[in-house]
């Protein structure tokens, strides 16, 4: 900032930065129900957020792959493409906006698959206008602070992991992870051999108002496993009995 007289020039970074800084966070609301959605818009847009509803699944993939959003919140059963297909989709592209599913279905096979698609939470229908806010402020603040605490990149033995690119490679290999795979490998990467508890995991990467249990956390360890060491002499994913799971050398007096 430059100030001449009463004048006051401001330089280019500094413009953009308080652009960002105060600009209203964009929300992308996928859902058929019209009556649903126009009064989630309306609650959204009074709580001060910039808010676009899509009420098709195909259209709404289109703009996400083009457009910038702060979050989503994606219904399932959705015509022309259903959430999980959507969600799969726009990891693949590498967007990593933060997600949240809504679905009038609450068995834990239909939650495992949302997250195995690649979304951040999941709420199940009827839910209360306060736990929606509530979870969609947690995944706009975690998004915020991945930002800002970002990395490049963890190695750890012959596995690197680039946080930029969204990529994990052990040796030459590159290993295809689900968006919800890579956070839990990279917060275990981030911990550098200390364990991390299976409610550590769920609270870091679902956050506290969740009905995600133990049970997740298990079946995501186990495909990290297969995806990470099966094929590899060396392993490097870990239990250390009461306290959670490592990365790094399986240390005997751990």
């Amino acid at each position: 900032m430059i100030a001449s007289g009463s004048m006051v020039f401001w330089s280019v970074p500094e413009i953009n930065f308080f652009l960002q800084k105060f600009a209203m966070e964009k929300i992308l609301i996928v859902e058929d129900d019209l009556f649903l959605a126009e009064n989630l818009q309306k609650l959204l847009t009074s709580e001060g957020y910039s808010v676009e509803n899509i009420y098709d699944g195909l259209l709404a993939e289109k703009l996400a792959l083009r457009k910038h959003y702060d979050c989503m919140i994606i219904d399932i059963n959705l015509p022309g493409k259903n959430g999980y297909e959507i969600c799969k989709n726009l990891r693949n592209h590498q967007i990593n906006t933060p997600i949240l599913m809504l679905t009038a279905f609450g068995e834990i096979e239909d939650k495992l698959e949302g997250f195995e698609s690649g979304a951040d939470d999941y709420l199940t229908k009827p839910f209360f206008i306060k736990e929606l806010l509530a979870r969609l402020k947690a995944l706009l603040k975690r998004n915020l602070n991945r930002k800002e605490d970002y990395t490049e990149s963890i190695i750890i033995e012959d596995l690197h992991i680039d946080l930029a690119k969204k990529i994990a490679q052990r040796g030459k290999e590159f290993i295809k992870l689900t968006a919800r795979e890579f956070q839990i490998l990279t917060i275990l990467a981030e911990a550098r051999g200390n364990p991390v508890s299976k409610k550590e995991l769920i609270q870091k990467v679902w956050g506290t108002n969740t009905e995600v249990n133990t049970n997740t956390i298990e079946v995501f360890i186990n495909s990290l496993r297969n995806k990470i060491d099966k094929h590899f002499a060396t392993k490097l994913i870990h239990t250390k009995l009461g306290f959670g799971y490592y990365v790094g050398k399986n240390e005997q007096n751990r």
